[in-house]
């Protein structure tokens, strides 16, 4: 139903925008183009003016009264829910356990050792 509310509104703004673009305004407008006079006198002049001023207002109040629908229809069609719902929750980070036969790092007491890595001399304390 929402679906072929839409489509009607799309249609009824189409047909309202070639409505207002035909009518003629101050400047003579889309239909006093390509003759002129012509184009009055095969729109009939005094009646194509109000037969298009009326296929506006029928149009115009047309699409309001479905813009009106559908934005009551979007409002209302369910229950409200929330923006996080349907997200998976991250997963738990477990810590790796230790493999058997794999040694644990050697830390050697001291630092890097006696001797070990060290190229300064070592000074007597004092």
């Amino acid at each position: 139903m929402y679906g072929l509310l839409l489509g009607l509104l799309v249609l009824d703004g189409i047909l309202l925008s070639v409505v207002i673009l035909l009518q003629s305004g101050k400047g003579g407008g889309l239909a006093a183009m390509g003759g002129g006079a012509a184009a009055t006198d095969v729109l009939g002049g005094r009646q194509a003016t109000t037969l298009l001023t009326r296929t506006t207002w029928a149009t115009g109040t047309l699409f309001m009264v479905l813009a009106l629908v559908l934005a009551i229809m979007s409002s209302q069609s369910t229950v409200p829910t929330s923006v996080l719902e349907g997200v998976a929750a991250p997963a738990a980070t477990v810590p790796q356990p230790v493999l058997p036969g794999a040694d644990p790092p050697v830390i050697p007491e001291g630092g890097a050792g006696e001797g070990e890595g060290n190229d300064t001399p070592e000074t007597p304390n004092l």
